[in-house]
């Protein structure tokens, strides 16, 4: 191939020996940033560049292409023997930018480089081969002197004309041979490993090649692709050492190649599409594979339902499905496409056009040239844009995606007119490329739906925690893990209690996925059942864990359960094998982990529970979080731990900002895979002068005695509009006391928060009921009336006591 003389000459000319048939060829080979990393001898001496100067440099501008080719083309006419490749300069320069992902192949005349504008110009054929695979190299580029072809060759302008490609016969071993052993001498340094990937796909893989003689061939550009002659002709086998000609049997050699050659490109396509779960990531991959290799332009389209991830559409399309454009690629200038067919766009497709055709019948539509007609009739369906300076001329191609026999949608695929109208060959190899995308798409789409109903499940299991409770208030987070599936057992909960206190609660179910989450579900439940009827936090954890051994073996599960008092400043805590919460004072700042009895994880069994009292002071902070915060595989838990007491001391302007920083310091640490529940509650507590309590006698006289003092207090508290109803209520929750009671005393407690607490205690554990009373009932009536007029009521008991209880809404009060 490239045997020429050392010694330095004139651009384009080489007046070495060469042997018959042959012609000396420029190598060039460019990395993947655009550089030049090898300049064969026979490049220096076509272009006048030397090895050292033009390694290292840009190969686009070594090899100017587009402004020579733009003077031949508006000026001095391309010679007729070549015009098989004529306006097929540019392609060079888009191979040699990277914007071209399959062999190219044309004819410029260039100005050697650091030469005169108006010096002699070089007439080069050129041949651009992509390399495919590991290693920095991206283009291999070979090039000839066309004017020494015709000159001293001997090619007549009726005798060039009949250069045409044909494919190198996959029988003839010597050939191929000759190439892989004589390109490490072309390419220094090069491996075998490289040298026959190089020659697989010049060769191997049924490249065309153009022959100079009846033993040498020189590689060009494959058949499939790019512009080519329509009809390759086949010589008498005397004149084969005198031209480039077609050898027998190029015909069926040609079908051959280029059969391969799709099946290629779709295992490529196969290889490269389907990279992630995500869909709109594969959606981009599926458009983005069939340009520029086999179209210049690529549309995909899908169903509102697949797009949204809603489950698999029902039924076929019709003229009324609303399509959106998912994706848009294509090879043109930037921005050409972006305002008539904008990404993002719904509408429906209008009948009598081939989109409609392809989606309704699920089959490939081939429109070999876009006619004017066509195009007028396409854009008279679509309103307020122009479509025909788009489409015009274009071939076009409709494939329809498809799964389990149903259109999920379809892809527009356009190739500009100087390129091949799709055939009957594309048609099938589009149909197959829809085919696997069609199945990736689905999986995408499944994968999205089964996500979707997770986070719906998990959404619905976790509370909707009110940031604003009795004298505290709460911030929540919570992140899925990054395991598949994303759903899990960890949850948190807040729960309203008597005597304005509130249950903080978080707990880890073990285990991942729809098992654990239905366990989670159950606990959760159980522990709001036994919070409301007031069980004490150690009794409550021994009765969960009951409760977890008698659903099953593997029920295994942490808790934390804190009971938080805000009238007396008092935190009561039990831990079943929980990581410890963690306390930031108020006063200095400062941050501790508590020191709780561990206790063993619920389902365990046989392991007691103990709770811990702990004063607190107003605008302390308690911080619960689960294991997923803290602990990282490969790490140790105390380094987890000590994290998060520093982010939690941290200031910050609000509660959301604080769990903020906690997730922000603690979350990106490396390897989490776990769920993170984290709850954060700052314990506000309740001004002395906001609560009022009183003792009093169980005798009638009681009744109007608690509606005197209910009335002085809410005025002593500026709420007139509230004494009203505070004392119709209290007056039949007292009453009932009165009735009932067994002993010498009545309790009532008015609490002021964001609404008004009332709490009646008496010694009588029997809870109260309400009753369906008739119209001549003398009884049965004041839980009724409680219930109309109070925002909520309850009752509950502790050892032989009960509390009846009311709250009454502040609003319209001042």
């Amino acid at each position: 191939m490239d045997r020429g003389s050392e010694r330095d000459t004139a651009p384009g000319r080489d007046t070495g020996d060469t042997a018959a048939g042959r012609i000396p060829l420029a190598v060039v080979v460019v990395d993947r940033d655009g550089l030049v990393s090898h300049w064969s001898s026979g490049a220096r001496r076509l272009f006048g560049v030397g090895r050292e100067e033009a390694v290292g440099r840009s190969a686009a501008d070594l090899l100017p292409v587009s402004g020579a080719l733009a003077d031949d083309l508006h000026g001095e006419p391309m010679p007729d023997a070549y015009e098989a490749y004529d306006a097929l300069g540019p392609d060079l320069e888009s191979s040699l930018g990277g914007r071209t992902s399959y062999a190219t192949a044309g004819r410029a005349r260039l100005v050697p480089y650091e030469q005169p504008a108006d010096g002699e110009r070089l007439d080069v054929l050129w041949w651009a081969y992509p390399l495919v695979g590991p290693g920095s190299f991206r283009l291999l580029v070979l090039a000839a002197d066309a004017t020494r072809l015709r000159e001293e060759r001997g090619y007549d302008d009726e005798t060039a004309e009949r250069i045409s490609p044909g494919f190198a016969r996959h029988t003839e071993l010597p050939a191929f041979d000759e190439l892989e052993r004589r390109l490490p001498e072309i390419l220094p340094n090069m491996g075998p490993g490289l040298s026959g990937r190089i020659v697989s796909q010049v060769l191997e893989l049924g490249y065309p090649v153009l022959e100079f003689s009846q033993y040498d061939r020189v590689p060009v550009t494959p058949y499939w692709g790019v512009p080519r002659r329509a009809r390759v002709e086949a010589v008498a086998p005397r004149e084969r050492a005198a031209a480039a000609l077609v050898p027998a049997g190029a015909e069926l050699d040609l079908e051959y190649a280029a059969v391969r050659e799709r099946l290629e490109f779709l295992n490529e396509v196969s290889s490269g599409i389907g990279t992630s779960l995500d869909l709109g990531e594969t959606i981009r991959e599926v458009t983005s594979a069939a340009v520029p290799r086999f179209a210049d332009f690529a549309g995909t389209h899908l169903r509102a339902a697949v797009l949204a991830g809603e489950g698999f559409p029902d039924g076929p399309p019709d003229a009324s499905t609303v399509m959106f454009r998912v994706w848009v690629e294509h090879n043109d200038e930037p921005g050409r496409w972006d305002d008539t067919v904008p990404v993002g766009e719904a509408f429906a497709f209008p009948e009598h056009t081939p989109f409609y055709k392809c989606m309704v019948t699920g089959e490939p539509v081939v429109v070999p040239r876009v006619t004017e007609e066509l195009s007028e009739r396409i854009a008279g369906e679509f309103e307020k844009r122009d479509l025909r300076p788009l489409i015009g001329g274009r071939s076009l191609l409709i494939v329809p995606l498809k799964a389990r026999n149903v259109v999920l949608g379809f892809m527009v695929l356009m190739r500009r007119p100087d390129r091949p109208a799709f055939d009957d060959m594309d048609r099938t190899t589009g149909a197959e490329l829809a085919a696997r995308a069609g199945l990736v798409l689905d999986n995408a789409r499944m994968y999205t739906y089964q996500e979707n109903v997770a986070d719906t499940l998990q959404d619905s299991m976790l509370p909707q925690v009110n940031p604003r409770m009795a004298g505290c208030d709460v911030a929540t987070r919570y992140l899925p893990g990054t395991r598949l599936g994303r759903i899990g057992g960890d949850w948190f909960d807040t729960i309203k209690l008597p005597g304005s206190r509130t249950a903080l609660v978080v707990g880890d179910v073990m285990g991942h996925g729809l098992n654990s989450a239905a366990m989670m579900g159950q606990l959760r439940t159980a522990v709001q059942t036994m919070a409301t009827m007031e069980t004490p936090p150690a009794q409550l954890l021994r009765n969960l864990d009951d409760l977890a051994r008698r659903l099953g073996e593997n029920y295994l599960a942490t808790c934390l359960y804190a009971v938080y008092d805000p009238i007396r400043g008092e935190l009561t805590l039990a831990n079943a094998g929980h990581i410890p919460p963690v306390l930031v004072r108020a006063e200095d700042g400062s941050s501790e982990l508590l020191d709780l009895p561990t206790g063993a994880p619920i389902g365990v069994g046989g392991v007691p529970f103990e709770a811990v009292r702990i004063r607190v002071a107003a605008g302390d902070r308690l911080v619960l979080c689960t294991d997923g915060l803290v602990e990282v595989r490969g790490s140790d838990i105390g380094e987890g731990l000590a994290a998060l007491c520093e982010s939690a001391a941290h200031p910050a302007a609000s509660m959301d900002d604080a769990c903020d920083t906690i997730i922000r310091a603690l979350n990106t640490r490396g390897g989490r895979k776990d769920d993170v529940a984290l709850l954060m509650a700052r314990l506000n507590g309740i001004p002395d002068d906001h609560v009022a309590e009183w003792r009093l006698d169980a005798e009638p006289l009681a009744v109007p005695r608690a509606r005197r003092l209910v009335r002085e207090r809410l005025l002593t508290w500026c709420l007139p509009h509230a004494v009203e109803t505070a004392e119709l209520l209290v007056s039949e929750v007292v009453t009932n006391a009165v009735r009932h009671a067994h002993g010498d005393r009545i309790g009532l407690r008015v609490v002021r928060t964001d609404a008004l607490l009332f709490e009646v205690t008496d010694d009588e554990p029997a809870l109260p009921a309400m009753l369906s009373a008739g119209p001549l009932d003398e009884s049965g009536r004041g839980l009724r009336v409680v219930s109309r007029l109070a925002r909520e009521w309850g009752a509950s008991t502790s050892g032989h006591r009960k509390t009846v209880w009311f709250e009454q809404t502040l609003t319209g009060t001042r």
